[in-house]
């Protein structure tokens, strides 16, 4: 073995070629680069395709360090139009009306993928969940696709459970969904996809998978769910750990660790619902009065949607900044989420928990106090409350939640001893999770190197 764990006959291997191919989402392709850098490193050259926009970030997060020496990048063209010009190409900042657009756009560049393909010719192609059709495309040239789902095995085992056996309860009681949030209201596109892809091919980009599937999680923390999601699909499930983004090339030049550093261990709450998830202005002014009412320290990013003219001082209650003074500090737009999660004096993360976010929470050993919004959000909340490393706030049947409640969540785990408990299970949980990372990283590679090796022989 190497120093970093990789094993040193990779050296004497034939490098072998992936396409790596993400949806359009910062939450699919952030953890497709991570993984494509995890596989550069063990003698796999990268093709990671995607549209100009998308690469951007990337071509930026490969600049900033020596990870990218094997990776490649291969930009696809959709069809623009004067509503969906090619920078709304990308969730990001995308209004959200326009969301059908993208993903019919998105189909209406197979032709453009295929002519990408034949002129690449990877050894193999990794796929996302909403382009079955690459995996079709792929299979129709010769090259073996394999699926990599960038969520939390136990949502993909809820939903599959339900499409497939609606006569029989998830066999897991603690994951489940409130009357409000099956309503379709920001899900509509995605499940009006899923519904399709399932008409077409019956969980087709599962069932298109050559012989595995590789899942952004850890034994450690979904070991039931991924054998369930194995049983489901019948495929093996290869975890390929949680693919934490070390964010690096930027300074904390809002002096936000200076600040965190002149406060107790454990009594800061940092609150972050994403990059593509926005506060109402109601539900905003509800987290300030909580804030207030629970008297604690907190770091709170503030994102709005691009393009829209709002200010922070006529979104808070009137005041707010004054009163909490140096308790708390506000930062619009980027914050240095790692390094805040990393220091000594966070307590707790009020997160969305979309599953980068709480993947990061439990790397770090930081509970989470959670607000799940849409999509996969809410089952990844009650995933890390089964796990004992989350409080959920209390909504009402209409999915309000109060000021009163949000500080009772804080208090529970800043405040009380059940976050002692907590912090404890998530640091315990974190270990465990970092102990497995390099061995499933390998596992996956070797993984990937048979089925090309295998396909190549039978050519």
């Amino acid at each position: 073995m190497t120093e970093n764990g990789i094993p040193s006959m990779e050296a004497n291997q034939t490098m072998l070629s992936i396409l790596m191919f993400p949806w359009l989402g910062h939450g699919h392709v952030a953890p497709y680069l991570q993984l494509a850098k995890n596989l550069s490193k063990r003698n796999f050259k990268i093709y990671f395709c995607s549209t100009p926009v998308s690469l951007e970030s990337v071509r930026g997060a490969l600049a900033r360090n020596s990870d990218g020496a094997n990776i490649h990048l291969v930009e696809l063209h959709l069809p623009s139009s004067p509503e969906l010009p090619p920078e709304y190409h990308t969730t990001k900042n995308i209004p959200p009306n326009l969301i059908p657009q993208l993903f019919e756009a998105f189909s209406q560049s197979k032709s453009n993928f295929s002519n990408i393909l034949s002129f690449l010719k990877p050894d193999m192609v990794i796929y996302d969940r909403f382009q079955t059709w690459a995996a079709t495309a792929s299979l129709s040239l010769g090259i073996p696709a394999v699926h990599f789902a960038p969520g939390a095995a136990a949502v993909h085992s809820f939903y599959y459970h339900l499409a497939g056996m609606t006569d029989s309860p998830f066999p897991y009681d603690a994951l489940y969904l409130r009357n409000y949030e099956e309503k379709p209201s920001a899900n509509a596109v995605v499940l009006k996809v899923i519904k399709e892809d399932d008409q077409h091919s019956g969980y087709g980009h599962f069932k298109l998978s050559q012989d595995i599937i590789l899942v952004k999680t850890s034994r450690s923390f979904e070991g039931k769910y991924v054998d369930y999601l194995s049983s489901l699909l019948q495929k093996k499930i290869v975890p390929v750990g949680p693919l934490i983004v070390q964010a690096m090339g930027k300074d904390d030049d809002s002096g936000i660790l200076q600040w965190l550093s002149c406060k107790n261990r454990f009594s800061t709450v940092f609150i972050s619902c994403g990059s593509e998830n926005y506060l109402s202005k109601d539900q905003i002014q509800e987290v300030a009065k909580g804030l207030e009412i629970s008297k604690v320290n907190f770091i709170w990013v503030v994102r709005f949607p691009q393009g829209e003219r709002v200010s922070l001082d006529e979104m808070l209650p009137k005041g707010f900044l004054d009163r909490v003074g140096e308790r708390g500090r506000i930062i619009q737009g980027w914050a240095p989420q790692g390094g805040i999660l990393a220091h000594p004096s966070i307590g707790a993360f009020v997160s969305h928990c979309g599953w980068n976010s709480t993947l990061e929470s439990i790397h770090f050993g930081v509970p989470v106090i959670s607000m799940p919004f849409k999509l996969d959000q809410p089952l990844n909340a009650r995933l890390m409350v089964e796990a004992g490393v989350a409080v959920e706030v209390v909504r009402d049947g209409s999915g309000n939640f109060s000021s009163q409640e949000f500080a009772n969540a804080i208090k529970k785990v800043i405040v009380e001893e059940a976050g002692q408990e907590m912090r404890e299970k998530a640091a315990e949980l974190s270990e465990k999770m970092k102990n497995e990372d390099e061995r499933v990283t390998n596992e996956a590679a070797d993984e990937l190197r048979k089925i090309c090796l295998e396909h190549n022989q039978r050519k």
